[in-house]
Parts: C-alpha cells; structure tokens; sequence
C-alpha cells in the first residue's frame, strides 16, 4: 500500500492524504505508532478517519498507511474471565492506550488441544475441531471457519503456540484465534422462532417484563435510579452461558466494582469464579472517546463467537447514551449536518446496527445459540424523550423504566410497572404453559392489574384521604403495598434474595395474591376495612428476604398460617 501523510489533526478526527484506494471502514495506520485508524468518509482525495488511541503528539506530516481491510478484533481462548479495551485489547497490565497504537506483544504461552477430529474426516464451516481445556467456566470449541470446508488432513494433538496450527483443512491452516471485522455479524445457518425465558433472578423483571433468549431490552433512566446496579444483578445472576459486560463511558471507579465483584463472587453454576464465564470490556470515560464506539461492536463480535460454539450469550452495554455521545462529538469534528439535539442522522442506523446482532440462531454447525443484548440509557434529566431513548425503544423487544421516586422510596429493583413494557411476555406465557407453570400468566395478569389499580386510588386517596374510599379499593391499596413491598422489592446485599429463582418468585406471588383475595372476601362478608389494614402483615411482606431458593415449603406456610390468623379475625 502506498504511504500518505497526514493533514489535520483535531482531536480524534485525523485527516490523510495520499493513502490510494480505501474503501469505508477501512482501518489506517497512522504516526509513527501505527496509530489504528478508521475512515469514515472520503472526498476529493483526503480521507477522514476516527482514530481509536489518543492523538497526543500526532501532527501533520506523519505517515499513514491503509491496511486494506476493516477494524478486526483477535477471538481465542482466554477471553473469558479477561478485562479488555474497546478494540479488545488485555488491560491486565498498564492500559496500551496510554502509548498511542500499543498493542501487547504476541501471547508467548501454548494452548493444550484436544481433536475431535481425524485425518480424513470431510467437515464443513462451523463443526468442531477441536476443545481447548481449563480456559473458562464453559468448554472453549475450536470451530471450522465460517467459509471452509473439506477433507481434514492434518490434525494437532497437545501443546499448541498462539500461533500455531490446530488443523489443516482443504490446504488451508486453521488455528487457534481467528480476526473477525467488528462491524460484520457473524453466520448462521437460520434465525430461530422458538422461544426460551432468559431468568435474570429479578422478580419484577422475570414476572412483569420478562426477556426471550435472544432478545433486546433497554433500561432508561435519570441520575441515580440504579441503572448500574440493574446491570450489575443481570451480570451476576441471570442465567446465561457466556456475559459480556461493556463499560462504555462508565466512571473508572464503577468499572472496577463490577471487576472486583465478577471476580470475587462465587458462580453458583459452576462453583468457580464468576468471572471464569464473563469477558469485561471496559472503555471507560478516561479512556480514548471513539474506541468507545467501538466497543459496542466488539461485545456483540465476542458474544457472536461463543454464540457460534453453542452458548446462550448476553451482552450488557453501560451506556448506550454515552456511546452517542461519542458519536455526537465526533460527527461535530467533521462537520456532519446535526440532527435533533445535535446528534448524527444516522443515529436510529446505528442504534439499529447494534441491536440487530441480537436472536437465536441455528448455527453453522447445527447447534442452538443465541445473543441477547442489554443497554442501559442515560437520558439527560430524566426526559424519556430525547434522541437516544426513544430512537432504542424502536429496536428492542423490553423497555425496563427505572422510576425516580421508586428509587428514592428505597424501593430496589426501581422498576416503573407503569413505564416499562415485554413484547416478550405472550410468547413466554405460551412456553411456560407448556413446560407445566400455567399460572404464570395468571400470576402475571392479576399482578399488572392490581399495581395499576392501586396506583390510581393512590392518587384519589392523596386528594380525599384513604379512609374517604370504599372497603374493596382500601383492599386494593394494601395489594399494591404487599405486592411492592413483598414481591416487587429485592436487596442486592441478600445472601438469600439478591437472585430469585422461578420457584420462589411464583410462589411469594402465589401468597400475597391468596391473602389479598381472602382479604377482600372478609370486607365483602362485612369485615371492616380498618380491621384488615390493621392486621399484622409483616410476616408476608419479611418473607422474601427469610426464605431461600428453594423454599417454597415456607412461602406456603407461611402463606396458610396468615390465612388461618385472617379467618379468626373474621370470627
């Protein structure tokens, strides 16, 4: 390729001349560092690029070379459990960013590899080669690539280097790690049309607005609602094969939480680590701003790649508002025409570009796997209306609404059951029904109904005072304080409670509803609402918080020992 230079420098905007043909998206090294560069945009012969490190010390005159292929990202074994940059590059020393187009040295270890193939056998694009032990909680598969196919003729066995080669294939080397360009998905066989629940262990989430498998979901919400929090839960506990987790933007601080959590807690699947089946991605807010925009792209890359060998993946994206910010500014540097807000037009594009990589596939190997995508919003102020927000919600399956005065009420996961939404939750009533839960969608239906219900005579009752309103609708407030308080509320700090299993989350709604419909039976039969608004029900509402997992035993217990107290009084 020939050698350019550069013209102009301003901030992460680099403009070249003299590099020859390149074509969008191209990746260009610029400076003497090899500085990783993508264009963006070419015209009369000077090519704008967004460089991914920071432009510190470069200057007109510098050289710049096209690499003649696209921004790619290095896939392999020892991702899992890894902290890594936007463009996946290992922070597990001093961040490269620092030394602008830094990358590490090449891995210097070998990789044990066990074949599951023998010299002869014919495969075909994305069958398994191979296994690489003892490298994260969940088996790493060495896969045919996506575009060979053959008679194998050599095959490795033991010690393999990064470098080295596992198989040949059709006269073609196949080895270890693999690039793949970010910003191209990854095949598959075929999209697939069932529909599996992904338990994220948030009751509020996996009863009111839950998420297939291969979803989307956003969480919008102000300064302070517990966002972050959300997604570190999700992280956590929901359970998934493989989490990606990507800072985008984050504080540094609350990056190095989350990493200290990941790698402390214990995985409740595997007993080992949390962290040995996680890939962090962190590209906080004092890290290079386009590698930022990056990142986003190489966490659905990452889950694309476990995706293929057959795991269900969830990439977690903190914040999507700060990756358009970084759109924002950048598109102001070159001089883009602003749209709404100052933001690209193109931005619903990219919003789209993203969120498509989400679904269930049949891979190219004939396994089921999937990509399920979670992006927390930041809308300035709290308006749900601005740019970001309402472009997402066009893409995503689940609208999660974090709610201010619920967060402020204490009440965690702050979660608006008048603001949030699961276009999900039809599909996975149906496949509950069918694995034998029928009374989720009950469940489901009675709680949605008795929240709102409850919300709209607390509104009446804050005018006219709630002994102004009838038995029946005082009944239905104290449903709504039982149902938030004991159903709805979770503690993150709970050795019991911070995770909810489907068997105790049907039953705690199981219980409060019981009492509550023989609550309102006592007043229809003539009980006095004062009577049962004094009754003593902190036992129910203490009872998530008291009972395990598995201890739908207590829950119903304590469920009969409740009703058969509220039928003395009724005598």
């Amino acid at each position: 390729m020939s050698q350019g230079h550069v013209t102009r420098v301003n901030g992460p905007l680099v403009e070249v001349a003299g590099v020859g043909a390149v074509a969008m998206n191209d990746l260009v090294a610029v400076g003497t560092g090899r500085m990783p560069a993508e264009v963006m945009s070419v015209r009369d012969g000077v090519v704008s690029l967004q460089a991914y490190d920071y432009t510190g010390g470069l200057a007109p005159g510098a050289p710049a070379v096209a690499s003649g292929a696209p921004l790619a990202v290095r896939l392999g074994p020892g991702l899992l459990g890894g902290v890594h940059d936007g463009l996946l590059r290992p922070l597990t020393t001093a961040p490269v960013f620092l030394a602008a187009g830094a990358y590490p040295p090449p891995e210097a270890r070998t990789w044990r590899f066990e074949p599951k193939v023998r010299a002869g056998d014919e495969v075909r694009p994305g069958e398994v080669i191979g296994l690489v032990p003892g490298v994260g909680a969940v088996e790493h598969r060495v896969l045919v690539p996506p575009t060979l196919r053959g008679t194998v003729r050599e095959v490795a066995s033991g010690a393999v280097p990064a470098d080295g080669t596992v198989a040949t294939v059709a006269g073609t080397r196949v080895g270890l790690f693999t690039d793949w360009p970010v910003r191209r998905a990854r095949p598959c066989r075929a999209r697939r049309d069932e529909v599996r629940p992904l338990v994220t262990g948030q009751r509020v989430l996996d009863l009111l607005y839950p998420i297939a498998r291969g979803s989307t979901a956003t969480v919008p919400g102000g300064f302070g609602t517990g966002k972050t929090m959300l997604l570190q839960q999700l992280a956590k506990w929901c359970d998934a094969d493989v989490i990606i987790y990507t800072g985008c933007g984050e504080r540094g601080n609350e990056m190095a939480e989350v990493v200290g959590e990941l790698f402390a807690l214990t995985d409740p699947r595997t007993g080992g680590r949390l962290a040995e089946r996680t890939v962090i991605i962190a590209n906080t807010s004092n890290m290079p701003m386009m590698a930022r925009e990056a990142s986003v792209y190489t966490a659905a890359t990452v889950a694309e790649y476990y995706r293929d060998m057959g795991y269900d993946a969830v990439v977690i994206a903190d914040s999507t508002s700060r990756w358009a910010e970084a759109l924002r500014e950048f598109a102001s540097r070159r001089g883009a025409l602003p749209a709404e807000e100052g933001y690209p037009a193109d931005l619903a594009s990219s919003l789209a570009a993203f969120y498509e990589r989400a679904g269930p596939v049949e891979t190219l190997g004939g396994a089921s796997g999937s990509v399920t995508i979670v992006g927390a919003v930041s809308p300035p102020g709290g308006d749900m209306t601005e740019p970001v927000t309402a472009n997402t919600e066009r893409f995503v399956r689940c609208r999660w609404t974090l709610d201010r005065d619920l967060a402020y009420a204490r009440q965690y996961p702050a979660v608006s059951w008048s603001g949030s939404f699961s276009r999900d939750a039809a599909a996975i009533g149906d496949y509950r029904t069918r694995s034998g839960d029928p009374r989720w969608q009950v469940h489901r239906a009675r709680v949605q109904e008795l929240l709102a219900d409850a919300d709209r005579l607390s509104a009446l009752a804050e005018l006219v005072g709630a002994t102004a309103l009838s038995g029946p609708e005082r009944v239905t407030l104290l449903a709504g304080r039982l149902l938030r308080e004991g159903l709805l509320r979770q503690s993150a700090l709970s050795t019991v409670d911070a995770s909810s299993t489907p068997g105790k989350t049907g039953a705690l709604a199981d219980a409060i509803l019981a009492v509550v419909d023989r609550c309102a039976e006592l007043v229809a039969d003539g009980v006095s609402a004062n009577t049962i608004e004094e009754f003593d029900f902190a036992a129910l509402v203490r009872l998530h918080d008291e009972a395990g997992p598995d201890d739908e035993d207590k829950i119903a217990g304590c469920r009969d020992a409740i009703l058969a107290r509220l039928d003395e009084v009724a005598r």
